[in-house]
């Protein structure tokens, strides 16, 4: 579990006291992992995104996948200071018999059909500012190698034997299916046709003779993986679900296909009528990553955070780590499960001509307001709904109005002449509330904020933990109008510079202003690294300061050095983020005047 521990309050004689002020203590963040058991400054964590299926152009649900991994990843490194403490990886799935489909209707060869999808996914993923380390391509030497080594430890360790399946199997799912998943509805011609009851996809009866896993010996080892590790599949709904699942007869898998009928795949070593189950290939890209079947792979797999979609949770929760104890590794350390995006209510589907171009929200709603759409609305646990109106009010509130408001306030020339950060006056917000004097002019709500502030750190990486990327966003939106408030209720721009009385209180309204508006940019690094970017520049805070092991807040509030004040700001950048509704700007600028 993550740790994030406070360290203890200094007063200004530097001894430890304890106080009311425990409250509001001086928070500094340890550097631990996210998703790692151990609380090491160097800690290494690993995160995957599925590798995407090629054969369509990605939507925003591939995009969504991608934004949670990368959020994790980019929040970890924060933590630990060092990019080489990460990998991060994803790619594309380029085997399989729906692949193979495709490519015919298209005209093309398979691999003419995946060189075009893949580099699509390719472009998307580096106009989105996905951090990833590593592009995995299953079509790629290195696979091969990977994945052939893997089968050939299944079957020394006498897990593969060589059956006839008979069974349904669902091509465009690329899986097979038991009775109890396979429905009848009426077909074109009105007839009934079987179809998959989870995907509503047509099903064929398929009788061939295939490599077979022992999947059934594993049933009772991944119930005890999962009853002792509660956090093992996030979040509990669908760790419920899969224990729920092995409540069920776990029948042998098959793990090959004949190569007459799919030979775009990996052949299945030492027999090449044989092409490896398009799944098992793709489940094995996470060992690719990092070098499997090298002995460096061994220290990167026990800290692997699978991010996936809820529709391939059985493939990733069940064949995957039973494949894995099969070739005697561990599962991975955590599966983090999201559910799906809707459009107007209704799922995205082409025969609906519903489905959502990532590529052209980017361009509309700006790289970093994108990210900060999907990532601030999306909820792991349920379905979330995605429609232009939505995106364009939650973005001119929380990034315009509310915290662009905020830093234009703080860093207009008229109130912050000497474009500084200002001093912090202690007479005038004391550390201990409640205090009387004629210099104080804090009030009750103002420790208020100082406390929901110095807390967000810590609470922000609570939920990361949890997978509430969501629920972090929240808490720094709410931290970001709760600021807004303190600045509103103390107006500065009616202080007067001049004035001896107000000069000390103005200048500590903009310190505070200014720290928070320092957490929050360091905190929205992973959602909206531009953004951020631009905030804390304009703040003049140095790459070396962004770090969460260097996020000391409102250090002067507690009698310490702080080494931002009198610090000239950095240069203005303009607008922090532009308002997407110019036309109902331009009808409030009307009634105004």
């Amino acid at each position: 579990m993550l740790r994030i521990p406070a360290f203890r309050l200094l007063g200004r004689t530097g001894a430890s006291r304890v106080s009311r002020l425990e409250d509001f203590s001086l928070r500094r963040y340890s550097s631990g992992a996210l998703g790692v058991r151990d609380d090491t400054c160097d800690a290494r964590a690993y995160f995957t995104t599925p590798i995407f299926y090629v054969n369509a152009a990605p939507h925003i649900g591939h995009l969504y996948s991608a934004l949670l991994a990368d959020a994790l990843c980019r929040h970890h490194r924060l933590r630990v200071s060092s990019a080489a403490a990460t990998r991060f990886s994803t790619g594309t799935d380029e085997h399989g018999l729906k692949i193979q489909q495709a490519a015919a209707a298209a005209g093309l060869a398979p691999s003419e059909l995946c060189d075009r999808v893949s580099a699509q996914f390719q472009q998307l993923f580096r106009d989105a500012d996905i951090s990833s380390t590593d592009f995995i391509r299953t079509t790629e030497a290195r696979h091969r190698l990977a994945v052939q080594h893997f089968w050939r430890v299944l079957k020394t360790r006498g897990l593969l034997y060589k059956g006839l399946y008979e069974g349904w199997y669902c091509a465009s799912d690329e899986c097979f299916l038991p009775e109890a998943k396979v429905t009848r509805q009426p077909g074109p011609s009105g007839d009934l046709c079987p179809v998959s009851l989870e995907s509503g996809h047509p099903v064929s009866w398929t009788k061939e003779e295939n490599y077979i896993f022992r999947l059934s010996q594993f049933r009772e080892p991944l119930q005890r993986w999962l009853r002792g590790d509660p956090q093992a599949i996030t979040p509990e709904p669908f760790h419920r679900a899969v224990l729920q699942w092995l409540e069920e007869e776990l029948p042998d898998l098959s793990v090959s296909r004949r190569r007459s009928h799919l030979h775009w795949g990996i052949p299945v070593p030492g027999d090449d009528s044989q092409t490896v189950y398009v799944w098992l290939d793709a489940l094995v890209n996470y060992l690719t990553v990092i070098g499997y079947p090298n002995a460096e792979f061994k220290s990167w797999w026990p800290t692997t955070s699978h991010i996936i979609g809820k529709d391939i949770l059985k493939f990733h929760a069940v064949y995957w780590p039973a494949l894995l104890l099969g070739a005697g590794m561990s599962p991975p350390h955590r599966i983090y499960v999201h559910s799906h995006w809707t459009v107007c209510g209704q799922k995205m589907s082409k025969s609906l001509g519903n489905v959502v171009d990532p590529r052209t929200c980017l361009d509309r709603y700006t790289v970093d307001g994108f990210r900060y759409f999907l990532l601030r609305q999306g909820i792991p646990s349920w379905d979330c709904d995605y429609y232009d109106e939505k995106v364009v009010k939650l973005l001119d509130s929380e990034l315009a109005d509310a915290l662009g408001g905020l830093l234009n306030r703080c860093t207009a020339k008229r109130i912050n002449p000497s474009g500084t950060y200002p001093a912090f006056c202690t007479t005038c917000f004391p550390s201990e509330p409640g205090l009387v004097g004629p210099s104080v002019r804090a009030q009750a709500e103002d420790y208020a904020l100082v406390s929901a502030v110095a807390t967000l750190p810590k609470q922000v990486a609570d939920h990361y933990e949890n997978f509430q990327i969501y629920k972090a966003l929240e808490a720094m939106s709410s931290c970001v109008r709760q600021t807004n408030g303190f600045v509103q209720r103390h107006a500065p721009w009616k202080l007067n510079w001049e004035s001896p009385v107000d000069a000390p209180w103005l200048g500590t309204v903009l310190h505070v202003a200014l720290e928070c508006l320092r957490v929050f940019g360091t905190l929205l690094q992973p959602v909206t690294p531009r953004l951020a970017d631009k905030l804390l520049s304009r703040l003049g805070v140095s790459t070396t300061e962004r770090g969460l092991g260097e996020l000391y807040f409102l250090p002067r509030f507690y009698g310490h050095p702080c080494p931002f004040e009198g610090r000239r700001l950095g240069p203005e950048t303009g607008v922090l983020f532009p308002r997407l509704d110019q036309s109902r700007a331009r009808l409030v600028n009307v009634h105004k005047t």
